[in-house]
């Protein structure tokens, strides 16, 4: 995504929520594309790269916010990031509390998959930094932060038809919720799967985590490590 499409996605985020806190605006946030798409590979194996986007703070804003303005800020901090999302080629697969959690199917290029994933999760960050938080702003509300993750692997899709449930179950999935415990605010973690297929520009974006080292339990499978 180029710059001006970044800028355009964040002006369309900026009118969203403007909305949301003059009126009740209605969000449009069906799953159906994900669903569908995990419905033609139910009951079997295939490579996702999984995004973990987690609101911080969200605790704190239900203890000083009204219900039905921390509803607000919750339900449009989860549709700007699905657009984003959806703007990236990505899927959501469902909202858990304030976290929403996306795939990007790598089964025909596993390259482009983890590119889309991480800028995606780039855009994330402007479109919360310069896009929802000014309006907050204007309304006094407080500034929203986030932390993602990102890990691929190979995945195990469970439900039969369309009036299943379906999920995606995997060491993955766990993880990827799990790296972000150990990100800062505004920051992305991402697996050394995905860094290795990134180029050399979003290399550069990230450094290896070393400080937290003896805090993180899980290990890669194959290699120990």
């Amino acid at each position: 995504m180029s710059g001006n499409e970044i800028e355009a996605l964040i002006t369309q985020s900026q009118r969203r929520v403007w909305k949301a806190l003059k009126i009740l605006h209605e969000y449009d946030t069906s799953f159906e594309a994900g669903k569908g798409y995990l419905l033609n590979h139910a009951s079997s194996k295939i490579r996702l790269i999984i995004m973990y986007v987690d609101l911080v703070g969200s605790t704190n804003m239900s203890m000083t916010l009204p219900v039905d303005k921390l509803v607000t800020i919750i339900r449009a901090f989860s549709y700007e990031v699905t657009s984003a999302i959806q703007s990236h080629g990505g899927y959501v697969l469902k909202y858990v509390g304030d976290a929403v959690i996306a795939f990007f199917p790598s089964t025909s290029n596993r390259i482009i998959a983890c590119m889309n994933s991480v800028r995606c999760a780039r855009s994330i960050l402007s479109v919360v930094k310069n896009g929802i938080n000014p309006i907050l702003n204007q309304y006094d509300y407080p500034e929203l932060s986030v932390k993602i993750g990102i890990g691929e692997n190979v995945v195990v899709l469970y439900g039969q038809d369309k009036s299943s449930l379906v999920d995606i179950l995997g060491y993955c999935m766990s993880i990827a919720s799990k790296m972000t415990s150990i990100t800062e605010a505004d920051q992305i973690t991402i697996g050394e799967d995905v860094y290795f297929e990134l180029d050399s520009t979003l290399r550069k974006k990230f450094s290896e985590i070393t400080s937290q080292v003896d805090e993180w339990k899980y290990t890669n499978r194959i290699t120990g490590n």
